[in-house]
C-alpha cells in the first residue's frame, strides 16, 4: 500500500488552475521528486498536503487515512513535516531551541502539571530533549547548538531546519528546494542525509528540486510538472530523456 496517494488533485486560484488533475503516489522508503520550470505547481502541491490550502478537487490519503481536509494544525501529528524554499526559523533563538519546536507536536500540554513541574513533566522534556540530540548528531550540528541563527552562515541554516523538520519524528517529509542556495559540497552533504534519512531513519522523502544533479542522484522516481499538470514521469533517467521535458523545462 502508498504512503501517500493523490488523486486528481487540483487548486484554483482566481479562474487559473495552478495544479490541475494531478496524480501520483509515494511509496514508504523510497524519495519521490517533483520537478518543473517556475510556476508549474510544485511548491503549491507541498501547500496543498501540508493542508496551508484547501484543494477545490481531488483527494490525497497518508497512511491510509483521507487528509484532504484535515486541519493543518494537525499534519505534523499525522507524520508530515516539512522544509521551505525560504528557510523559516526563529532568528533570535538557538540552534537547540529551535529544533526543540519540532517536538512541539508531541507535547500535551497541562497548566498545571508543568506549574507544578510534575515528575511526568520532566520525563516528557528530557525525551524531546534526548530526541533532539539525537537530530543534532545526525546532522553534525553539535558545534552550532547553542548558535543563535541570525548569526549563521545560510547552507547550517538549510541544516537547522531539515533539523526541525526530523525532530517531529515524520513518516514523510517534504523537502522544498533543499539544495536551493547552497555551494557544490554543501548540496553534496545534502545528498548524503537525503539517502541516509530514507535508510537510517526510515523516512519518505518528498522532494522538490531544481538541482537535476541531486534528483538524479537521491531519486528513485520523478514527476514532471507544467502548467500545472503532469508532463512526464518515470525515473530520474528517463524524464531527462523526455523531448518534452527538455523543451519545458531543461532548456532543449
Amino acid at each position: 500500500m502508498s504512503l501517500f496517494t493523490a488523486e486528481n488533485l487540483a487548486i484554483n486560484f482566481g479562474g487559473v488552475k495552478a495544479v490541475d488533475g494531478v496524480n501520483f503516489d509515494i511509496q514508504e522508503g523510497e524519495c519521490f521528486t517533483i520537478i518543473g520550470p517556475n510556476g508549474a505547481g510544485k511548491t503549491t502541491i507541498f501547500n496543498l498536503i501540508s493542508r496551508i490550502y484547501d484543494a477545490s478537487e481531488g483527494k490525497m490519503t497518508f497512511n491510509g487515512e483521507d487528509i484532504t481536509t484535515v486541519p493543518p494544525y494537525e499534519i505534523a501529528g499525522r507524520g508530515i513535516a516539512r522544509t521551505f524554499q525560504n528557510i523559516e526559523l526563529f532568528e533570535h533563538a538557538s540552534v537547540l531551541q529551535n529544533l526543540l519546536v519540532g517536538r512541539h507536536c508531541h507535547t500535551k500540554r497541562s497548566i498545571w502539571k508543568e506549574g507544578l513541574f510534575l515528575p511526568s513533566v520532566r520525563r516528557n522534556e528530557l525525551a524531546h530533549r534526548e530526541k533532539v540530540e539525537e537530530v543534532i548528531d545526525f546532522l553534525d550540528l553539535q558545534h552550532y547548538r547553542e548558535s543563535l541563527i541570525m548569526n549563521l552562515p545560510y547552507g547550517v541554516r538549510k541544516v537547522v531546519e531539515l533539523g526541525r523538520a526530523l525532530c517531529t519524528e515524520p513518516k514523510l517529509i517534504l523537502l522544498d528546494e533543499p539544495s536551493s542556495g547552497l555551494n557544490v559540497e554543501e548540496t553534496q552533504d545534502m545528498a548524503f542525509w537525503i539517502e541516509d534519512i530514507k535508510k537510517d531513519l526510515g523516512i519518505t522523502v518528498l522532494m522538490v528540486e531544481h538541482d537535476m544533479g541531486l534528483v538524479s542522484q537521491v531519486s528513485d522516481r520523478v514527476l514532471v510538472l507544467n502548467y500545472g499538470r503532469m508532463l512526464a514521469f518515470g525515473s530520474p533517467a528517463e524524464v531527462q530523456r523526455d523531448p518534452e521535458v527538455i523543451k519545458a523545462y531543461l532548456g532543449g
